[in-house]
């Protein structure tokens, strides 16, 4: 029998699943200032959930899971979005790289991800960190 991976499970559970278990250690931590800013220039507010930064943890932590090495621009790329101009067309803006930097962190001080040089630079999961999300998933299947 397969070992079971991240790929077989509904990425929103797991997702919901693994912040809830960031919640738990002790290296992550909301900065204060988190509450009243906006993830993106295309957003016109803050984010209304509460506990929407372990939420953007857990959806990074699975994004290096699943793009082995992944750096903080190509990160901004996924959590941007089309920026409402008014009058004008709408254009595609980055997400905040400041918000994505402290998660990566983080992640790097609980030992989940580590840096990586090289021809493709960025951050991969280390051993612990794919014990870990591989451990979440393992435990939605059953």
């Amino acid at each position: 029998m397969a070992e079971t991976i991240v790929y077989d499970v509904d990425a929103g559970k797991l997702i919901k699943e693994i912040a809830a278990k960031l919640k738990g250690m002790e290296e992550f931590k909301v900065p204060e200032w988190a509450y009243f800013v906006k993830t993106s220039m295309a957003r016109q507010r803050p984010p209304v959930e509460r506990e929407w930064w372990f939420t953007r943890a857990a959806s990074i932590l699975r994004q290096i899971y699943t793009h082995g090495v992944v750096g903080v621009n190509r990160l901004r790329v996924k959590y941007g979005g089309k920026q409402n101009r008014g009058m004008k067309p709408s254009r595609f803006k980055k997400g905040s790289g400041k918000n994505i930097r402290i998660i990566l962190q983080q992640a790097e001080a609980a030992g989940l991800i580590e840096k990586v040089k090289g021809k493709r630079a960025g951050r991969k999961l280390t051993a612990k960190g794919k014990e870990f999300l591989e451990s979440v998933a393992k435990s939605l299947k059953s």
